[in-house]
């Protein structure tokens, strides 16, 4: 007789297992403990077996009648229903492994070790922040272009559109690692290309009028903070490199026999060099004497480390000015490519290479970091000088125009 509601919560337990049987191989065993089990009864390539559907109130009687009626059609399809949940089972287990945040810790921890830690932290807490929340768990497989971009969208919404589009690159790189190594068959983020919209352009503060910058590079012999802090300000205008670089310059890349300094632009991962005028050799030598004994040239209060990378904005605004409008330690950069073309009339082609920026070159040598060495060695000593004249004189040195 088929089991009913009733005769279900009434069933006692007892010193052995009790079973109410319903119907189909369908029964409920009650446990000396009180709990109560779904179980199916079932026969396959001759033998007796029993597979487990569940667990009584979680499971109702309604429920665990669907569940072995699921059973009973894989049955008579040849499929052994309790094989068939082991390999549920080990898919299900399989697809966790293979999720999207699993994907992208193990390619950012492959390749996270060649990056600056500034870099490095910024990728991962996107990825922690407005990624994985939404489809990291999901198995990277089945993540498709709709969903992605859903991800995306919310990162817009709160009005971070340039995070978003970093987010989108960054799950590129993690969706096409992910197609490299067999665990997934396309990046679907291809597929969102101009689905969000543009990032207008950002510039950042910067001062490239000469008696402006007169004005700044006066203001530096009045900062009051250390050494250190005041080398890095004189040296931004004198290599003009991403703020980033110049805070994790190392000794180890400083060839003061060559004046060089050569490492690597993590932005690129691409070799570049750096002339070293004769002013630079010679802060950079008073500079060896306090933090020589670290790997980092502008070493932080903990000699293994750099300094912060807000260094050098907030000696900025120590000296008066808005790093949002006024003057930024990315700004010297743009400082130095205006003025070395307007006022020093340097080739452009010169400037941007030295700028480590990416020039079209029909040899595809762009980031050659000796292209145009001579020129370049030739631009950073005329800068420095004509750095050194500006401060002294608040008035451009003359210098011909035979640079182009």
């Amino acid at each position: 007789m088929p089991l009913t509601d009733a005769a279900i919560r009434k069933a006692k337990s007892a010193a052995k297992p009790v079973r109410l049987y319903d119907s189909g191989g369908l029964y409920l065993e009650v446990a000396p403990a009180g709990g109560k089990w779904w179980r199916l009864k079932y026969r396959f390539g001759g033998k007796e077996k029993r597979l487990s559907l569940g667990v009584y109130p979680d499971v109702g009687l309604k429920e665990a009648r669907e569940r072995r009626d699921g059973a009973r059609k894989l049955l008579a399809e040849g499929v052994d229903p309790g094989e068939h949940r082991k390999e549920q089972k080990a898919a299900k287990a399989d697809r966790a492994s293979n999720s999207f945040e699993a994907i992208a810790r193990e390619w950012f921890g492959k390749f996270s070790p060649n990056w600056a830690q500034s870099h490095a932290d910024k990728i991962i807490s996107r990825f922690e922040r407005d990624v994985f929340p939404w489809i990291g768990a999901r198995p990277i497989a089945e993540i498709n272009a709709p969903e992605l971009l859903r991800a995306m969208r919310r990162i817009e919404e709160r009005g971070a559109l340039e995070t978003a589009h970093r987010a989108l690159q960054n799950c590129g790189q993690v969706f096409r690692y992910a197609v490299a190594h067999g665990l997934a068959e396309r990046d679907p983020s291809g597929d969102l290309r101009g689905a969000l919209p543009p990032v207008k352009g950002r510039h950042f503060a910067a001062i490239t009028d000469p008696q402006g910058v007169a004005k700044l590079l006066r203001s530096f012999d009045e900062f009051k903070g250390s050494y250190i802090v005041l080398a890095a300000l004189r040296l931004s205008p004198l290599f003009f490199v991403r703020p980033g670089e110049l805070r994790q310059a190392k000794w180890s890349d400083i060839d003061f026999d060559k004046a060089e300094w050569r490492y690597v632009v993590t932005k690129t991962d691409s070799q570049h060099l750096v002339p070293l005028a004769e002013q630079s050799v010679k802060i950079l030598r008073d500079l060896y004497q306090i933090t020589g004994g670290s790997p980092y040239i502008f070493a932080g209060r903990d000699p293994k480390r750099p300094m912060s990378e807000n260094t050098v904005n907030a000696a900025l605004r120590r000296l008066g000015y808005n790093t949002q409008k006024d003057m930024t330690g990315h700004g010297f950069r743009a400082m130095a490519r205006t003025i070395l073309h307007e006022e020093l009339h340097f080739d452009p082609d010169v400037i941007e290479h030295q700028l480590a920026h990416q020039v079209p070159d029909a040899l595809g040598t762009a980031y050659n970091r000796t292209k145009f060495l001579s020129q370049r060695r030739k631009m950073m000593q005329i800068w420095a000088d004509y750095l050194d004249s500006l401060k002294s004189t608040a008035a451009p040195i003359a210098v011909a125009t035979s640079n182009k």
